[in-house]
């Protein structure tokens, strides 16, 4: 029986999936919380990792050493910033960047990391089975691309067109490519989802707030349809 761990940054986003999952047992490690269940025969166990890329790859770890998971998925939203992506719209990554790490002084481009590189790809396997899966969708419009991570709430539409610019991202988040790294380095496929928020203007944190939810429950149904295929 396959397992997985999925792992969410924010409480909202956590509850819009457990209302599809069958929770069989709840406990606390490490300070945190962990939901195990199924949906189909898949065994599932979600937990909360917070926000930010030290919280996400702390977490990630913790379900690697202790949750013998097969596979490792992170879902969410996103903050939209080509010019082409809307609210609602489902992200797959291809891959994912950390467009805040930063060794330019010593001769690498923005976002390389040593012994990683500057581009971390997802696995192709989970990446088809998710872009078969949802493609028929016809609620869904979805997008295959690199994603971008930061410890930053992104607000500047300057800001957020520099990034797309000089990563080629659909869109910018706080958590996902330190998830990838830790999946990366441990040989554990994984598979970031984003479902768009906000598109950064200056203006987004209301978009944000209005549609956090909604954009949260769109994903998970998403994921819901993933593991159903798995």
């Amino acid at each position: 029986m396959k397992r997985v761990g999925i792992l969410f940054a924010m409480q909202e986003e956590l509850e819009e999936l457990l209302k599809l999952v069958t929770i069989e047992k709840t406990y606390t490690l490490f300070d945190l919380t962990f939901y195990e269940g199924k949906i189909k025969e898949i065994e599932c166990v979600l937990v909360e990792c917070g926000v930010g890329k030290v919280n996400a790859a702390r977490t990630t770890q913790i379900v690697i050493d202790n949750m013998k998971v097969d596979y490792v998925f992170n879902i969410g939203v996103a903050g939209g910033i080509k010019n082409n992506m809307s609210v609602g719209d489902i992200v797959l990554a291809e891959s994912l960047v950390q467009h805040d790490f930063d060794i330019t002084a010593f001769h690498h481009e923005k976002g390389y990391i040593p012994n990683v590189g500057t581009y971390i790809s997802t696995d192709t396997y989970l990446l088809k089975l998710a872009e078969e899966t949802l493609k028929e969708e016809n609620d869904l419009n979805l997008v295959t691309g690199v994603i971008a991570s930061g410890d930053i709430f992104c607000t500047e539409e300057k800001m957020s067109n520099k990034i797309a610019t000089k990563f080629n991202a659909c869109c910018v988040e706080m958590e996902g490519a330190s998830i990838a790294q830790v999946c990366y380095l441990s040989h554990i496929p994984f598979l970031i989802i984003r479902s768009i928020s906000d598109v950064p203007n200056n203006n987004n944190v209301m978009t944000y707030e209005d549609f956090l939810t909604s954009s949260a429950k769109k994903v998970a149904l998403a994921m819901k349809k993933i593991l159903i295929n798995l």
